[in-house]
């Protein structure tokens, strides 16, 4: 385990339906460099991901939306998944955590899906970003510069397109951490 990380702290906000490999994946690359991860969501418990349209593994929720203590974080991650976006975007709880973090300056990492809640924060203006192809309409609408690159870093905003740029996301969101 490298130490470069240590002392940091990153919550990974999802619901039921998160794609499972957009969590598993980067939380695995955080803790190994030395972070603490927490999974918030809008229950406690646990919270389900998903391998695409079909439901993975239950993993222990550490706190709510609500509950959540931001000032903790160094970081948030919003993995996608359809049905995790479509529902986490929604919440008010989940939007009033990422505008405080994104007003805050602090890293704010979004993949695949995981811009839906960015649009619904309305976040998006004016940021040069990425995500899965079928939210471009959606970003540019909301006045977002949508690009098709595995990985875009604009001010504190880290954000990649799909499970395959997991590797180039992870290493942006580690150095913004590092930093």
């Amino acid at each position: 385990m490298s130490a470069q990380l240590n002392g940091k702290r990153v919550a990974f906000l999802v619901t039921d339906g998160f794609e499972q490999v957009e969590l598993t994946g980067p939380r695995e690359a955080l803790e190994q460099s030395g972070a603490v991860v927490d999974i918030l969501s809008d229950k406690e418990g646990t919270v389900r991901g998903w391998n695409h349209d079909q439901p993975a593994d239950e993993f222990a929720v550490d706190a709510t939306f609500e509950g959540a203590h931001l000032d903790l974080y160094d970081a948030l991650v919003l993995p996608g998944g359809v049905q995790n976006s479509d529902t986490i975007r929604l919440i008010a709880a989940a939007q009033k955590l990422v505008k405080s973090h994104d007003a805050a300056g602090r890293p704010l990492a979004v993949i695949c899906h995981g811009g839906w809640l960015l649009v619904s924060c309305g976040l998006v203006k004016g940021k040069r970003l990425t995500s899965y192809k079928t939210l471009q309409d959606d970003i540019r609408n909301a006045g977002g510069d949508w690009v098709d690159e595995e990985v875009v870093v604009d001010g504190n905003l880290i954000s990649s397109r799909q499970p395959d740029d997991i590797p180039a996301f992870n290493r942006e969101l580690t150095k913004a951490l590092a930093a």
